[in-house]
């Protein structure tokens, strides 16, 4: 067996934005290394200042380097039918498969990660960076943060983890079924091993202990798996992969459950790699007020976290919807709904359907007592019912409770509980805040799976 044993100096962090400056590959047989190709690259980009003070190689000196499109066909020829070796390998593999792809050419190969590796083989040490590690062991690092230099010494490293490797976990990490290779540096094989297939949520953190991303999965070892398929050369991936550390999980009986879990978690802990969740805010509310004469009020507004609110919902016009209805069903005026506003007296009150509240011929005493009317009325029209589905034993069944168009919350009780008596499911279950996006989540779960639905 052959491996490849490559080193890179880039303009920067990530391969598609990014180009190599210069590139070492030396083919070692298993014990010593048989052959070599070493070139700086011209990146046809600028090297960044702080880049060129940690290489030391300037815009000058790459000037008149080959493009990597002219050495291509070589680094593929070394690369393709070997195994790929490098120390953070997936970097590494990232940029050159990146480039051999702009270049004509998909490399698909075998790949073996020193950091990994030497965490398993040579255990017990504070740091695993090439030259911390390498001043530990005794290894020679001429030259650092050049390609030659530090694919050298991480030459000298494989020999020494393939003489260590008594329980032959190179071989095993070579195996088509193993796909510990794709794994994220810093993540330990064992924290996925872990992982079990029942949906749930899961929490990738940093170095810190630090949540990064939260995601939810209907099977949790496959879900997370996915995150580390792929070769996308991005600076977001990249930077992401690089900065997980561990993960974390909790089982649910459903993938709904998980759906609202996630959603939840997102608003408490705001990791900085969720987007699209983050962003998302219920739109406009229903609120209702007292105004300086004492007449009770209800109005359509932006939805304001500090407020009390009736009822909240994601477009204006389905506002309008509902509280047209409550109009018509209480005969309350559209001017004091804030329905019409550039009239001295609202519509209703032409036609006989407003008492004149508007224009100062009801009381607010009177009038009031139909607006509260109104309201008892919205919370009636509002679904009360539980979703009743599977555990994550079979001793239980889960439970999500909505309680007047909210969800209250959800949790796991017996199979042999009464579903009909909400107090004593509340004292079962666990609260969670409601918002229109979970709720949208419910209520599309029920129109799907009707018989889960049970009213209490």
């Amino acid at each position: 067996m052959l491996y490849a044993v490559v080193d890179i100096e880039t303009t920067g962090g990530y391969a598609s934005g990014n180009g190599i400056t210069e590139i070492a590959i030396l083919i070692h047989d298993g014990v010593s290394v048989v052959n070599s190709f070493e070139t700086l690259i011209n990146p046809k980009q600028y090297i960044p200042d702080h880049i060129e003070a940690l290489t030391g190689i300037s815009n000058d000196m790459v000037e008149n380097a080959p493009v990597f499109a002219e050495v291509a066909s070589e680094i593929y020829d070394l690369l393709h039918d070997k195994v790929f070796v490098a120390h953070n390998v997936n970097f590494d593999f990232s940029f050159i498969r990146h480039q051999l792809g702009e270049a004509g050419y998909d490399l698909q190969c075998n790949k073996l990660c020193t950091v990994r590796l030497s965490r398993k083989i040579l255990p017990g040490h504070k740091s695993y960076s090439l030259g911390k590690l390498c001043a530990a062991l005794k290894i020679s690092l001429n030259n650092h943060h050049r390609a030659g230099g530090d694919a050298k010494a991480t030459a000298e490293l494989l020999s020494m983890l393939l003489q260590n490797d008594t329980e032959g976990i190179i071989h095993q990490s070579l195996k088509i079924t193993s796909k510990e290779q794709a794994l994220p540096p810093n993540l330990s094989k064992s924290k996925i091993d872990q992982l079990p297939q029942n949906p749930g949520v899961y929490y990738f953190k940093d170095q810190k202990g630090k949540v990064i991303y939260i995601g939810k999965a209907k099977s949790l070892k496959k879900r997370v798996c996915s995150h580390f398929s792929g070769n996308n050369a991005g600076k977001q991936r990249q930077d992401f992969l690089k900065n997980i550390y561990s993960v974390d999980f909790e089982v649910c009986g459903t993938e709904l459950m998980a759906f609202i879990l996630e959603a939840t978690e997102i608003k408490r802990l705001w990791p900085e790699n969720n987007r699209a969740l983050k962003r998302y805010e219920q739109k406009y509310a229903l609120y209702s007020f007292e105004d300086q004469k004492g007449y009770l009020r209800l109005g359509i507004d932006t939805f304001k976290k500090n407020l009390p609110v009736l009822y909240s919902f994601n477009t204006i016009l389905e506002g309008h919807h509902l509280l047209k209805i409550l109009i018509k069903d209480h005969f309350l005026c559209e001017k004091l709904c804030y329905i019409q506003k550039n009239r001295m007296a609202c519509t209703g009150h032409e036609e006989g359907n407003c008492s004149g509240a508007c224009v100062g011929k009801e009381s607010a005493p009177a009038y009031n007592v139909r607006v509260k009317y109104a309201i008892a009325q919205l919370k009636s029209m509002l679904p009360s019912f539980a979703i009743i589905d599977a555990g994550r034993t079979e001793d239980e069944q889960s439970c999500i409770l909505v309680e007047q168009g909210k969800l209250y919350g959800m949790g796991y009780i017996s199979q042999y509980s009464d579903v009909q008596e909400p107090e004593l499911l509340k004292s079962a279950l666990k609260a969670y805040p409601s918002n229109d996006y979970i709720m949208h989540l419910i209520l599309t779960h029920t129109e799907q799976h009707p018989h889960k639905r049970i009213a209490v």
